[in-house]
């Protein structure tokens, strides 16, 4: 298994020189996760990856195609997202405020790990999460962790900023 700091290693030089700033163009849903929930990350070519929920994480929803959930610590939580109203059934909206450093994934950005088209590393969050050619590679400001978004998805939730 590719490790979360092998692909730091690997990637932050070339984020740090080749990366684009995104932010997100799209508000999202979100709640307070039910600790001990899995969930299933959920894309349009399949499953991304899976995270349990502990005390204190956030739900939340993109609104795109595939409807993606995912999960997020709450200092997290707090630095990229401002609340905007209460839904139904707990949820809020919310108008996210980070921004990301992304590249997309050529087959060289692959062949590198001995991969052509599809591999699998690990996520912040210790689960493994796939990564296909196309598919962007993301850190946050902070550059201490690195994540996969769907190409499909990307496009209909991230803009240049």
């Amino acid at each position: 298994m590719i490790s979360q700091q092998e692909m730091l290693d690997h990637f932050l030089p070339i984020l740090e020189t080749k990366g684009v700033i995104y932010k997100k163009k799209t508000l999202i849903k979100a709640k307070k996760a039910v600790p001990g929930s899995l969930i299933v990350t959920k894309t349009n070519d399949g499953d991304e990856t899976k995270n349990k929920a502990e005390k204190g994480d956030w739900l939340v929803e993109n609104q795109t195609s595939s409807s993606e959930q995912y999960l997020i610590k709450p200092q997290i939580f707090e630095k990229k997202y401002s609340f905007i109203q209460s839904l139904e059934d707990g949820w809020g909206c919310y108008q996210p405020k980070g921004k990301v450093i992304a590249i997309q994934i050529e087959k060289n950005d692959l062949s590198h790990f001995g991969k052509e088209d599809t591999m699998k590393f690990e996520a912040p969050w210790k689960e493994l999460t796939i990564l296909r050619l196309g598919d962007y590679l993301v850190i946050p400001p902070e550059k201490n962790e690195i994540y996969r978004i769907a190409k499909k998805e990307f496009g209909e939730t991230y803009e240049k900023d």
